[in-house]
């Protein structure tokens, strides 16, 4: 790796964990997720690795109107706070951060309410302490084009900027970190074939942060272009229902050597969900150094639900009790919106793409009360230790650390463990 390169993680780096850690990791992951249990094993692992944690809440999620959590940017810091203080995570260690934050909520409005509404949930998010702002302003609103010019994406970027700055001052709370970019891949996953990626030109990410720079000096906040930290790009790094592009680093040499001109920044990758260790490492290499990771936790969490929903069947025999497959199944079909436009093909491939996705759009169904009450009740139906041979049956990717006794044989320590594993590749990629 050339030594500029480290250079410019290191700096980047520093910005973002602010001192809390003694020794600067290679990189970091970035847990975008609202899920309870996701959060907890979060703090866990990093609490175990003796590292930060940076957790982010995507504008869909969060923001001030409620998302489709029901918490605002404040509600969410308490959120994940009361899981740290119950864990034992020092919250000094804890970064939040806010991801795609810009006018993607509302992008069917015209431009001018969009905006008006990014702008309250900037505001939001940073008065609530966010440290960590991701501007995303690049797709279009109602009566625009489906991407916008890279000048109107960083004029809009510098605008929402302009409102966090004057939020933190305002709040007394530090000037947030920017992540910027013009070529931002869709969160959540693609939807359309992985054979035509485009990686990034370099010159392109060069002109992203050029045309940034000219948007925040005419916006008045030259000072806050100093924070801007990393930008999106794409490095050839997607997942979609069924397939998942792995990094390829022969690939990417131009795009990564145009870090060289960008002194003391570095990339960020989206949708790393499902990279093997040696892309993530990879990855972290060349200059990626904030990995972003959230429906491959909750997707490795389903997993181990429905792992444990048929070791629950076998211990009791309860071939009339309805399955949480089934459960999970009702609620979506009730309610499409969250999968309906995404996934294609035949009933019976929408039927298997509802459950076992990559994109993992069963996330979005987590919170409703019959899928929580459907989770306790099987919590409760498996209080107490699981044979080691069940486990073995249905989670046999958790099977060799529970005879190994560093991962206890009952239902939440092994969901737990199963998040954990998801995010194992990420600390030996990222801690040096």
């Amino acid at each position: 790796m050339n030594v500029s390169v480290k250079h410019n993680r290191s700096s980047a780096l520093r910005q973002l964990l602010r001192n809390r850690m003694p020794k600067l990791p290679r990189g970091i992951a970035s847990v975008c997720s609202a899920h309870p249990l996701v959060i907890e094993a979060a703090l866990k692992h990093a609490a175990s690795e003796g590292s930060a944690a940076l957790i982010e809440a995507t504008c869909n999620q969060v923001n001030q109107e409620g998302g489709y959590t029901g918490m605002t940017p404040r509600d969410f810091r308490r959120f994940v706070e009361d899981i740290a203080s119950a864990v034992g995570f020092p919250v000094e260690r804890l970064i939040l951060g806010g991801d795609h934050l810009g006018p993607n909520p509302w992008k069917k409005l015209p431009a001018h309410d969009a905006m008006v509404r990014a702008e309250a949930m900037m505001a939001a998010y940073v008065e609530a302490g966010f440290e960590k702002i991701h501007l995303d302003t690049s797709m279009g609103c109602a009566g625009e084009p489906v991407a916008l010019t890279d000048e109107l994406t960083a004029e809009r970027a510098a605008r929402l900027a302009r409102v966090a700055e004057d939020a933190a001052l305002r709040s007394g709370h530090r000037a947030p970190v920017y992540i910027i970019g013009t070529e931002v891949p869709p969160p959540g996953g693609a939807s359309h074939a992985l054979d035509d990626l485009e990686i990034t030109r370099p010159e392109a990410s060069l002109n992203t942060l050029e045309v940034h720079h000219a948007a925040f000096a005419k916006a008045g906040i030259e000072a806050a272009i100093e924070r801007v930290i990393g930008i999106v790009v794409q490095p050839g790094v997607e997942f979609s229902n069924a397939d998942v592009a792995v990094y390829r680093p022969d690939r990417t040499h131009a795009l990564v050597s145009a870090l060289d001109h960008m002194p003391g920044l570095i990339f960020e990758a989206h949708s790393t969900d499902y990279q093997p260790a040696h892309a993530l490492a990879a990855l972290v290499d060349g200059g990626f150094a904030i990995l972003k990771v959230g429906p491959g936790l909750t997707f490795a969490l389903r997993e181990a639900l429905y792992g444990l929903d048929a070791i629950a069947k076998v211990l009791a025999a309860e071939a009339s009790s309805v399955s949480l497959y089934a459960i999970m199944e009702k609620t979506m079909l009730e309610k499409p919106e969250s999968w309906g436009s995404y996934y294609g093909g035949s009933a019976e491939e929408q039927r298997l793409q509802r459950h076992f996705s990559y994109s993992d759009r069963i996330r979005y169904y987590w919170p409703d009360k019959r899928a929580v009450s459907a989770v306790e009740s099987l919590f409760t139906r498996l209080d107490g230790d699981i044979p080691e041979t069940l486990i073995s049956q249905y989670l046999g990717r958790i099977y060799p650390a529970v005879i190994d006794k560093k991962v206890p044989p009952r239902a939440r320590d092994l969901c737990i463990a199963a998040i954990e594993m998801a995010l194992g590749p990420y600390s030996a990629a990222t801690i040096a």
